[in-house]
């Protein structure tokens, strides 16, 4: 069916706008001047002036999104259930389908009801899959092969808007990020500051991978391209910072973004192996040294975009608000 036109000034619903990801995305609408609504879990510690929120106690297919959706013109899903390195839950993949995909779909239906003209999905690169090979990048265009629990939800996320989209006035714009860094992040990103800030010798220098990051600012910048972007109508895009790196190379930009002396030497890959498989960290060496590139190349043309923010100012904006949080608030 026909995509209705978006406002200049579009009315946004955005979920998720405590996490990581949410909270950038949330300043940018502001800054923009739009109209937000924020439905978040629990209760709001604080928030920006004029955004209405809305509480909701978790993510469930419970969930009656009347009140929140009214007059709502686009909706950015950023929530979910995210990557867990160490599961727990005694069936995974029904755990993330109840979030990730029921969740989710019944939050797009409503939205379509409600005469949403456009919904933004926040997915993931582990649709494609977990790494890449022989120097060939994933495109969006490249048939889905997810290999894990998380990866396999968002896909079928993704497959359920676009078939609720093929029948509705409302389009669906779907956004795979690669691995997401910038102030604030979390887990294996913060590890490597933390790791470099120490000087501690690291044996990746000779290891030859190439690994697509996307700076924080960099992804918002792109969602926020998508909610008015014609051309964005029901499209798949992958995005990055467009400046694949080796693990050796990412290492020694923080080294050099935190004004640290990088301690990156090489050790034959084989010796790396034994030494993981040794400790328990096969999953993570592979993780850390293997390569997974997006080419985002469609990304570009489609919307006419470019990544704002350069790879070294991204790392020195990430190291700098890293390098202030461990000094800690300055006192007078």
């Amino acid at each position: 069916m026909s995509c209705r036109p978006i406002p200049e000034s579009p009315t946004v619903l955005l979920t998720g706008g405590t996490g990581f990801v949410g909270r950038s995305v949330l300043k940018a609408l502001v800054d923009a001047k739009f109209p937000v609504v924020n439905a978040t879990r629990g209760k709001v510690t604080s928030s920006f002036p004029g955004v209405q929120e809305y509480a909701i106690q978790s993510l469930s297919e419970q969930i009656d999104w009347t009140t929140p959706l009214s007059g709502v013109d686009v909706v950015i899903h950023c929530a979910g259930r995210a990557h867990v390195m160490n599961e727990t839950h005694s069936n995974p993949l029904q755990a993330f389908r109840e979030v990730n995909v029921d969740a989710t779909l019944k939050l797009a239906q409503q939205a379509a009801e409600a005469g949403v003209k456009r919904f933004i999905f926040i997915s993931s690169i582990k649709v494609n899959g977990e790494e890449t090979s022989d120097k060939r990048p994933f495109t969006s265009q490249d048939a889905p092969a997810p290999l894990d629990d998380y990866g396999v939800s968002k896909l079928e996320a993704e497959q359920a808007l676009l078939a609720l989209a093929a029948h509705t006035s409302m389009d669906v714009v779907i956004i795979r990020p690669v691995l997401v860094y910038g102030p604030g992040v979390k887990a294996n990103f913060e590890k490597m500051l933390a790791t470099v800030d120490k000087c501690i010798p690291l044996p990746f220098g000779g290891i030859d991978n190439r690994r697509s990051l996307v700076f924080i600012d960099n992804l918002v910048d792109l969602i926020c391209v998508c909610i008015k972007h014609p051309a964005a109508s029901n499209q798949v895009f992958l995005v990055s910072d467009d400046n694949d790196l080796s693990t050796g190379q990412i290492l020694k930009g923080l080294a050099l973004a935190m004004h640290k002396r990088s301690n990156v030497f090489s050790l034959p890959r084989f010796l790396l192996n034994c030494v993981a498989a040794l400790t328990g960290k096969k999953e993570f060496l592979q993780r850390l040294c293997g390569s997974l590139q997006v080419d985002i190349t469609d990304t570009r043309e489609r919307l006419g975009w470019t990544p704002p923010v350069s790879v070294a100012e991204a790392f020195a904006i990430t190291a700098r608000h890293y390098q202030d949080k461990k000094r800690g608030p300055v006192h007078e």
